[in-house]
């Protein structure tokens, strides 16, 4: 979630490769940052989209086109793509501590006690799906494993992939054996009305909901996608290493392979996972752990395809870079923005938007988050969450 500035004296110390480099990693993280909007803002105004459930207002053939869509291409993709680039930023902070003689350990500590309280903060008034503290739980992994070989980290990644899917085999084969596992997955229509209710009331009301829905949350983030989080930051990281974004001409080989595994393997396990998505319990089961294996893919494709056409369009990158140096503001902005609209704190549009006016919403407020962040990096050096973070890491006021 950091900017992608180094802790030389001044940017200009960089030399231009590195600059070049770090634009383009930002570029990617603005990107990341618009697929995850897309897929977050059908749970940030829908309490049905938030028990698994597809809301019963809208049910017209474009609805379900637009639902099929985002589950097929996006979800599961991007969040996994922002972890990938969580992990690379680590290596990166690892260096400039190195090479300005800092101790790394203390310093990323307290930035992992800061990203924590600004999650905690953010689920609890906003938005209880946070990810936030996961990445600082996940931080402390991979601070722990900071010094792992990349063949390993991308070893161990690979195990804990597997050992997901494989729960997720087990959970179906209980189900199909007849077991009750109506625990494991969310509540339905008395659980959407409920939260609903909750959603478009006042403040106390919100906050009380979100608490309310932590407590399942939290164990989804521990038994799974923290640990898909950590597999995809583990493979950032091994990449980081390696300094495999140093010079991707050098790479366009494993480029077009990942490209070619991504679109085959991946989008035919997304194919799965969405026709599983909205086919029952049994089922949903099997696809997520199908999906656990291919989104990564897919994933790792999109990130691919997408560092490849950015030299031949410049002006896309530089305007996804601005939001991406900024992206802990900028996402903490979204749910801000989607609750003014959606819940009690502002309109109260709860399930009364249908699926493709989320999407147009959503591409409404990345535009404004590209024109704003464009806007305010031009007088600063880091978004306005950032320098806070900044300020808790280093202990010290960070510069304009």
């Amino acid at each position: 979630m950091r900017t992608q500035r180094t802790l030389s004296a001044t940017p200009d110390a960089r030399p231009p490769s590195a600059a070049a480099r770090i634009a383009s990693v930002d570029a990617l993280r603005g990107f990341s940052l618009l697929g995850i909007l897309v897929v977050n803002i059908a749970f940030l105004a829908s309490g049905y989209r938030m028990a698994g459930l597809a809301e019963p207002a809208f049910d017209s053939p474009l609805d379900w086109g637009v639902r099929w869509t985002v589950t097929l291409l996006l979800e599961n993709k991007f969040y996994l793509l922002f972890s990938f680039l969580f992990g690379y930023s680590f290596t990166l902070q690892l260096d400039s501590a190195a090479r300005l003689d800092r101790p790394f350990v203390p310093m990323f500590l307290r930035r992992l006690a800061g990203l924590f309280l600004l999650g905690l903060a953010h689920a609890v008034l906003l938005f209880p799906g946070d990810i936030l503290t996961t990445y600082a739980a996940v931080g402390v992994a991979l601070l722990v494993l900071r010094r792992i070989t990349p063949r390993a980290a991308i070893l161990l990644a690979a195990g804990l992939t597997a050992l997901l899917a494989l729960g997720f085999v087990l959970l179906a084969l209980m189900a199909m054996a007849g077991h009750d596992m109506s625990g494991t997955v969310a509540g339905g229509a008395a659980e959407a009305t409920r939260s609903d209710a909750a959603l478009g009331s006042g403040f106390w009301e919100i906050v009380a909901e979100h608490v309310r829905k932590l407590s399942s949350i939290i164990m989804l983030r521990v038994l799974f996608q923290g640990p898909a989080v950590l597999a995809a930051c583990l493979v950032g990281l091994a990449i980081g290493k390696l300094g495999a974004l140093r010079d991707l001409s050098a790479h366009t080989r494993t480029l077009r392979r990942l490209q070619w595994t991504g679109f085959t393997v991946g989008l035919a396990g997304a194919c799965f996972y969405t026709l599983a998505a909205w086919n029952g319990t049994v089922h949903k089961f099997w696809g997520e752990a199908v999906d656990l294996v291919t989104a990564p893919l897919l994933a790792a494709a999109y990130g691919a395809t997408f560092l490849r056409l950015l030299p031949h369009v410049p002006r896309l990158g530089r305007a996804l870079a601005a939001p991406g140096r900024m992206a802990l503001s900028n996402y903490l902005a979204q749910s801000l923005i989607c609750a003014l609209i959606f819940t009690g704190y502002g309109l109260a549009l709860v399930d009364r938007v249908s699926p493709p006016v989320e999407v147009v919403i959503a591409l409404g407020i990345f535009t404004a988050q590209v024109l704003y962040s464009r806007w305010w990096l031009k007088g600063h050096r880091y978004g306005p969450v950032e320098w806070l973070l900044r300020y808790l890491t280093y202990c010290r006021r960070p510069g304009a």
